[in-house]
């Protein structure tokens, strides 16, 4: 019982407002002191689980700069841009972020994501190029745009990336198909993953195309 002394210095530390990383380190040293661990032996399961993370704190450091952005008129900026642009629309912006997305994906390259391109950069945009052609629209459309980007990020991310033949997904299909006694190379699974990624692109892109038509029939018959 006396192991989870260290939930009860985290408490405590909340409560007293006290600093988050001392109160964390101090619990974390406690926990492991109790439990029969060396100080040696706790500073290397640190490391390690620092190490392991530092991906995730690299990914939480952008929300920061991102609400920075945001702050200081990004938003308006990319939809001021794209106001100005002749023949945008909402579903040929949606599809260029769609081919952006799966060729970063194909490369491996964490380009976009919801956070730090749909939300300050796409989704504006879209929003922008809607507003531009026909007006201000309803909310209801706004929450259907919004939508519309969240989800070209995800067919491009998802569809993409098995292209790319150390991806995590790839290994993942190859070992599993190994289990099976299925001889499989990682190539293979890539290669079988282009022709995926192309019709993808293509049934996006008609899904863009009849959504940009369903607002124009809706706003260009209230003209």
């Amino acid at each position: 019982m006396i192991k989870l002394i260290g939930v009860l210095i985290v408490v405590l530390g909340f409560a007293l407002k006290l600093d988050i990383i001392a109160v964390v380190l101090v619990s974390g040293l406690t926990t492991g002191l109790v439990a029969g661990l060396s100080f040696m032996e706790i500073l290397d399961i640190l490391g390690k689980s620092f190490v392991e993370t530092r991906y995730m704190t690299l990914f939480v450091l952008t929300l920061p700069v991102i609400g920075i952005c945001e702050r200081y008129g990004l938003r308006e900026m990319a939809t001021e841009l794209i106001s100005k642009a002749k023949n945008a629309t909402t579903g040929r912006i949606l599809n260029i972020y769609t081919l952006i997305r799966e060729a970063s994906s194909a490369m491996s390259l964490r380009l976009g994501g919801h956070p730090q391109f749909v939300r300050p950069l796409i989704n504006p945009m879209a929003q922008g190029a809607a507003i531009s052609k026909y007006g201000e629209i309803d909310e209801e459309d706004e929450e259907k745009i919004k939508a519309q980007a969240a989800a070209m990020d995800n067919y491009g991310n998802f569809f993409g990336q098995n292209v790319f033949i150390a991806n995590a997904g790839v290994l993942l299909i190859v070992s599993t198909l190994e289990q099976l006694n299925y001889k499989v190379d990682p190539s293979d699974i890539a290669k079988a993953s282009i022709p995926i990624a192309v019709c993808t692109f293509i049934v996006v892109s008609i899904f863009n195309y009849m959504f940009d038509k369903k607002l124009q029939r809706k706003y260009q018959g209230k003209k």
